[in-house]
């Protein structure tokens, strides 16, 4: 009987354990919005205030005994704020962040949006003297080590939330059409807003590593480079402009830690997935299925699965919100069938479980993916 840490190890070195990994709770990208995650803990009869650690995005930090309950394989190693003068409640409805960007809630209550990016305006000369967090910040790093030693300790791999994602805070300070604008009409300008930004952003990684990195098993990163159709921008454009940045990052993890980086972009990435591999990605989530060309599951196994782990792939588009609890567990075999052969598949939802779907749902998912994920799988 494998330990759920020596389970994740052997599916992320493209190795079959006792059963599929899952990963549920473990980043914002696999954890629960707050609503939602009441209605479940209703459900499973389980008290206690619900915490999150991202205000904007309202993620769930989930209680021990519900990552427990669903057999969660890792468990979640979260850095402290970064002190930031920019930083400041406006109203229980809006504040603005250490980046300096507005965050309003949406009339629906469920998390925030941005409503204005501080730097939509700027110059280059105007970067220099803007206010950056500090990201660095010795005070993050605390006690980390201690931490993921203990998760270690208690069978579980630890998974370490980076931070990493310029593209993806470029483009939040900037404003997104802006900052498309900008790849093609002021390069210099972009190019210049993600060097500083990927400087904060190393720095900090830089941190973490030299804090905690000997216990760090996965660590998350991402960009969300992907729309429903197609990458944000084309491959070419990527790789000129971006990638350099996400190899920079990538090179300096790999110098620190024998941890798998773990990547998160939504939508149609297909294009890309040969650069993050060639950068030192070693796992991709959230596997948007709903999206084009990412939907045939048994295709990007075949095409990339000796080379890159996924995590995700269970479809929050249709199935999870929608479906019935027998269309969840088809949902949960097909994608073992497909991703789970020779390991590399750690299962999970499709980004975080929003509130529209049900308790009965996600527990579907869960007690699926321990039935049908024992190895050797055989015929689902």
């Amino acid at each position: 009987m494998l330990t759920s840490r020596e389970r994740v190890l052997y599916a992320l070195n493209h190795e079959e354990p006792d059963r599929v990994q899952i990963f549920f709770g473990t980043s914002g990208a696999t954890t629960m919005l707050a609503p939602g995650y009441d209605q479940l803990k209703a459900h499973l009869g389980i008290q206690g205030e619900t915490t999150v650690f991202s205000r904007g995005l309202q993620y769930v930090l989930m209680d021990e005994e519900v990552l427990a309950w669903s057999g969660s394989d890792g468990r979640p190693l979260l850095s402290g704020a970064a002190p930031a003068a920019l930083a400041h409640d406006i109203s229980d409805d809006a504040y603005v962040d250490g980046w300096g960007s507005l965050w309003e809630r949406r009339p629906d209550g469920l998390y925030y949006e941005i409503v204005d990016s501080p730097i939509r305006t700027a110059t280059i000369d105007d970067l220099d003297r803007y206010s950056w967090p500090d990201l660095a910040h010795p005070s993050r790093f605390v006690g980390l080590r201690e931490k993921a030693k203990a998760i270690q300790d208690a069978g579980y791999a630890v998974v370490a939330l980076s931070g990493i994602d310029p593209w993806e805070q470029t483009f939040v300070s900037r404003g997104v059409e802006k900052s498309l604008l900008d790849l093609a009409d002021d390069p210099d300008f972009i190019l210049a807003l993600m060097r500083k930004i990927t400087d904060l952003m190393k720095a900090s990684v830089v941190g973490l590593l030299e804090e905690a990195g000997e216990y760090i098993d996965v660590l998350i990163t991402g960009d969300d480079l992907g729309m429903q159709n197609a990458p944000m921008m084309s491959p070419r454009m990527y790789r000129r402009m971006i990638k350099p940045f996400h190899a920079e990052l990538m090179s300096e993890i790999k110098k620190r830690t024998k941890a798998k980086i773990f990547y998160h972009s939504d939508g149609n990435i297909y294009s890309l997935l040969g650069d993050f591999i060639e950068i030192g990605v070693d796992l991709l989530n959230p596997v948007q299925v709903s999206a084009k060309d990412m939907g045939d599951t048994a295709r990007l196994k075949r095409e990339f699965g000796d080379r890159l782990a996924f995590c995700g792939a269970i479809d929050t588009q249709w199935a999870l919100p929608y479906g019935t609890p027998d269309d969840v567990r088809a949902e949960v075999r097909r994608r073992i069938r497909d991703l789970g052969p020779g390991g590399g598949y750690l299962l999970a939802s499709v980004h975080c479980i929003q509130p529209d779907v049900s308790p009965e749902n996600v527990c579907a998912m869960l007690d699926e993916a321990k039935k049908a994920g024992r190895y050797p799988l055989g015929t689902l």
